[in-house]
């Protein structure tokens, strides 16, 4: 790792300036990576698109590289070139599309990429030509999940095209589970019997790629018998569990809390509207609170949210708006402005996780973090 990124990505503890902040715990997920490291004893590709899963990327790449990941992997060429800019010196891997007219650039900045289609394959290959130099890539094969993937009955015959190429270097092969996360259900187990069948279908004709992969986060807790060559594991370095099925050990621990600030805190008289709409209305003398966060931080204007303040869970009332959010503070007498506020992670002996977030909204606490706005300030610290 070159000495550039650490710099320019650790800003100090002191939030005295922040109205808002997200805190990650380097520390964390180091840890994660470890237990992952350990549990499975097999090089890791740690994947940190999206922004590191809203952890931000350059100080997470750092992170898990120190704790011993040999790749890393992201979903865009533009995330693995800053990654390569920043100094990151892994290896990277594009796990989605890739514009041809990228190649060079993938070539130049030792980036692989995936291929999962003929007619790509040839433009990668025309491309890569123009540089004088080979393009490293993955092929990517369909065993279910019904995304990216070349069908398996093409895959020997693709390969053994490529295999003397002086434009590409097939280096690797994967592919990836749909329901992983759902134990219960037969379709990974399913995904990897293909997998293996076409596996030893190469093995066979001498046509099997080096690297072989399959192993996201789920696979990692659920399928050992995914592990290959390397893993790749995504949400549960940030100590969030890949599903309400498929639960972390509790020697993994949460990477993010986000906070803010009581920026007013007043009695409002009985049948007060408070935000926009009106939706909410006091029925007595309330206690009502404001925080600077609102859907442009991320936070979704869902009904029913709840905060933590001294400790105490609270509801946030009134339609969320874009830079603010209501509290209803009589539970919390002592509360005033300046007092900090967690929306996720603990305070005292109460946890809001990004899981319990999730179930409020609907959705998954993927969405919940790698939704965290740009604009949000992220604190690094080592636990």
């Amino acid at each position: 790792m070159k000495g550039t990124l650490s710099g320019a990505i650790l800003q100090p503890m002191n939030t005295d300036a922040y109205s808002t902040w997200l805190e990650i715990d380097l520390g964390a997920i180091k840890n994660n990576v470890s237990q992952i490291k350990m549990m499975t004893r097999t090089p890791v590709m740690a994947v940190i698109k999206a922004n590191g899963y809203g952890h931000g990327v350059l100080a997470v790449a750092k992170a898990v590289t120190e704790a011993g990941a040999a790749w890393c992997g992201v979903a865009r060429i533009e995330e693995a070139l800053n990654l390569r800019a920043a100094g990151v010196d892994a290896e990277v891997m594009v796990l989605g599309y890739t514009p041809p007219v990228m190649i060079p650039e993938a070539i130049v900045n030792n980036v692989h990429v995936a291929i999962y289609d003929s007619k790509l394959a040839t433009s990668y290959a025309k491309m890569a030509k123009v540089t004088g130099k080979r393009l490293n890539a993955h092929l990517k094969v369909e065993t279910g999940m019904g995304r990216l993937g070349m069908p398996l009955d093409r895959v020997p015959e693709f390969l053994e095209e490529y295999q003397h190429s002086d434009a590409i270097e097939i280096d690797g092969i994967f592919t990836h589970f749909a329901r992983a996360d759902e134990p219960q259900a037969s379709s990974a187990e399913d995904q990897l019997k293909k997998f293996n069948v076409l596996l030893d279908r190469l093995q066979r004709a001498n046509l099997r790629p080096q690297v072989v992969h399959a192993a996201n986060s789920a696979a990692v807790i659920n399928f050992p018998e995914a592990y290959f060559d390397l893993v790749r594991p995504g949400i549960a370095m940030f100590g969030l569990n890949p599903s309400p099925d498929t639960q972390l050990p509790k020697t993994f621990k949460p990477a993010l809390t986000w906070k803010a600030r009581l920026t007013s805190v007043r009695v409002l008289p009985p049948n007060h509207g408070v935000s926009y709409g009106s939706v909410y209305v006091t029925s007595d003398h309330e206690r009502i609170g404001v925080i600077p966060v609102g859907y442009g931080d991320g936070y979704r204007r869902e009904p029913g949210q709840k905060v933590l303040v001294q400790g105490r869970v609270v509801d946030v009332v009134g339609r969320i708006c874009m830079d603010q959010s209501m509290l209803q503070l009589d539970s919390v007498p002592d509360a005033k402005a300046g007092d900090e506020v967690v929306l996720l992670g603990a305070q005292g002996k109460q946890r809001i996780s990004a899981g319990d977030i999730a179930a409020r909204w609907g959705t998954l606490n993927y969405e919940v973090v790698c939704g965290l706005a740009d604009r949000l300030p992220r604190v690094y610290l080592e636990s």
